[in-house]
């Protein structure tokens, strides 16, 4: 169990997932630099962060929901929680949550916006003691849900996220960088510089970066 002071953002697990020295530069030497990529998803979070709830028959929708787990040592914040009405085997109705997370763009080929979502689900397990075992990304460009079924390995992958990332954080320590394709899309690249003192960079920029990234 970690302690309040602890605790670490849920969306770092993406920013660990995505790149490691991104994660770092966010998490670590609290580095942060907008492009249009990341300015589109801030604007689409703001559209459905404003907090507040809608209520119908069978559905209870909340918006910008906090959100914690001790066990995991993470917190943050649901886009959407929506409550589907259950009828219990007491006879009494149960709302089971499902979270929505929204994102710009298009579904990824890698698993963090998955992982994300399977984290904030598994807060609010802890948070409401029942279970959640699926929740939904809505992308932008595509203008409809893709359902994410939470499974046990993508719960254990959660799991082993998230102490690689509180791992990271007590390190201090921020890795040295490696260009890829994946660096394009990144705000930071301008801090992280991969071209510079990357793999790839030549022999004298290598040497540089072996340099500063020594003990």
């Amino acid at each position: 169990m970690y302690a309040e002071d602890d605790l670490l953002p849920i969306s770092a697990l993406q920013h660990l997932l995505f790149c490691e020295r991104q994660c770092a530069l966010i998490h670590v030497e609290q580095l942060w630099e907008e492009n249009f990529h990341t300015a589109e998803g801030r604007i689409l979070h703001e559209r459905v962060d404003s907090g507040g709830a809608e209520s119908r028959r069978d559905l209870r929708t909340a918006f910008g929901v906090e959100l914690r787990s001790f066990r995991l040592g993470l917190v943050g914040r649901a886009d959407v929680v929506e409550f589907h009405r259950m009828p219990g085997t007491d006879g009494a109705d149960h709302w089971r949550p499902f979270p929505v997370e929204y994102k710009r763009g298009r579904p990824k080929k890698g698993e963090w916006d998955r992982i994300q979502l399977c984290a904030q689900a598994m807060c609010l397990e802890e948070m409401l003691q029942v279970e959640v075992p699926a929740g939904a990304l809505f992308y932008g460009k595509r203008r409809r849900r893709l359902p994410v079924t939470f499974d046990k390995p993508m719960r254990a992958r959660v799991e082993e996220t998230a102490n690689r990332l509180h791992d990271l954080v007590a390190s201090g320590r921020t890795p040295p960088p490696e260009f890829g394709p994946h660096c394009e899309a990144c705000s930071l690249v301008s801090f992280c510089m991969p071209k510079v003192v990357g793999k790839g960079a030549g022999w004298a920029s290598a040497y540089v970066g072996a340099l500063m990234y020594d003990d």
